[in-house]
């Protein structure tokens, strides 16, 4: 994460966050079980039972539902990933404005955004220069949070202090969201090329 990029946190399908797949179940009003990092969903609360088996099994990625007993399971398999992606969205939010925040951050709603399917949440964090003589001492980071809770984000100019502290922000980010980030570089508008430039590596650099 730098000036003048987008970043995409793309969701490790392999890694399944098992507090919001516990909460969703907590949330429908489920029982289950937990053995060796895997989600054994044994109750609906619908009256059906399942035996000694299960109704859901989650491991990882893998989901595994049972109609021996109920032809109705991948149906609750369906409303289990709705409420799953709900929380997803919350959680993707929450680690956010959470990290931004611990650098010096602030919230900033996005007025203009319109619900889609796809997109779910769009916000803006806001952090303030103390360079003396910086001539644009505010900037901010647009993020936009996909309905799987995928985390995209975009920015222009940001001082270099500030650069800075998003940089950590965006580290950490990382750490909870067992994420793959995808950056793509954006071009340099003309009014900013004094003050920045990019390395040989890509990476836009300070030279103000």
């Amino acid at each position: 994460m730098s000036r003048f990029e987008s970043s995409k946190f793309i969701r490790n399908g392999s890694v399944m966050r098992q507090d919001c797949l516990i909460a969703a179940c907590d949330k429908l009003g489920w029982q289950y079980k937990i053995e060796n990092d895997t989600i054994y969903v044994t109750d609906f609360g619908i009256g059906t039972t399942f035996g000694f088996e299960y109704a859901i099994k989650v491991e990882g990625t893998t989901v595994t539902y049972n109609t021996y007993y109920f032809d109705r399971t991948k149906e609750y398999v369906k409303k289990l990933q709705d409420v799953y992606n709900v929380l997803n969205v919350e959680y993707s939010k929450t680690v956010i404005i959470k990290a931004f925040k611990k650098n010096g951050f602030t919230f900033k709603s996005n007025p203009l955004f319109v619900q889609t399917d796809t997109e779910k949440e769009s916000f803006f964090m806001v952090g303030r220069s103390s360079i003396k003589n910086e001539d644009e001492p505010v900037g901010q980071i647009k993020f936009t949070i996909l309905y799987d809770g995928t985390i995209i984000s975009d920015s222009d100019y940001l001082p270099e202090d500030v650069n800075k502290r998003a940089h950590a922000s965006m580290d950490e980010i990382d750490d909870h969201f067992s994420s793959s980030r995808v950056m793509t570089r954006k071009e340099i508008p003309v009014k900013y090329r004094h003050k920045v430039k990019r390395d040989a590596n890509n990476h836009v650099v300070n030279i103000k």
